[in-house]
């Protein structure tokens, strides 16, 4: 295990950021939803840590290590050939800008998403292999905007896309906004997973969510 993954393991869950629901959110921007590229990177690592790592309190020493690690991991799976491997970003739209030649800019970036294709684990279903969605992230600017909601839906698409109609991910029992989001999109509760830090830190129980994909409702 690497230090990041060291570190998310003791702060958060890799789909756990607290996002509004759906049913909470004010009218949608129009936001481009498209893949990651290498000039994206600084602006999602700060959006990945920010998310996930307090800059607050004792552990606030370790925010620029963590961000560092999340860049590093990044930029190695863009670089990645796996076949089923995807960042997704959700890019405001330039017409909604005060200023059109800022449409990459970083500000612009409002979330992000990843899905991957899993080896096969004790949860996992007999086909060997998953679908797994991580670090889904909203700058704190754009919620409450429906970020999150498209980025999810966006997954969807290029889960049938590639051949797959199941996705899973992970949540903390305490998380209840975005378990009201999950659960109004359509995931089902499929495990109850405790670990070392749920006893001797006193964290939260993570939920393994599943979504089965329908071909007919989905964008």
């Amino acid at each position: 295990m690497d230090i990041l993954h060291f570190l998310t393991s003791l702060f958060s869950s890799s789909t756990d950021e607290k996002l509004p629901t759906s049913a909470q959110a004010d009218t949608y921007s129009h936001f481009q939803i498209r893949a990651a590229l290498p000039g994206d990177l600084n602006s999602l690592a700060e959006i990945l840590a920010d998310s996930f790592h307090s800059h607050q309190g004792i552990l606030g020493w370790a925010y620029p290590l963590l961000r560092l690690g999340i860049y590093e991991d990044l930029l190695n799976r863009l670089r990645s050939t796996l076949l089923h491997h995807i960042c997704l970003v959700a890019v405001e739209d330039a017409a909604n800008t005060a200023t059109e030649g800022c449409y990459y800019s970083a500000s612009n970036i409002a979330g992000t998403v990843e899905m991957a294709l899993r080896s096969k684990e004790a949860f996992a279903r007999t086909t060997g292999r998953y679908l797994y969605l991580s670090n889904l992230a909203v700058r704190p600017t754009y919620r409450r905007r429906g970020v999150a909601n498209q980025l999810l839906l966006n997954c969807e698409r290029v889960a049938l896309e590639w051949g797959f109609q199941d996705l899973y991910l992970h949540v903390l029992e305490n998380n209840y906004q975005a378990r009201q989001l999950y659960f109004k999109l359509g995931y089902r509760l499929h495990k109850v997973e405790s670990s070392w830090a749920t006893w001797l830190l006193g964290r939260p129980r993570q939920l393994f969510l599943h979504k089965h994909l329908s071909t007919a409702s989905t964008p």
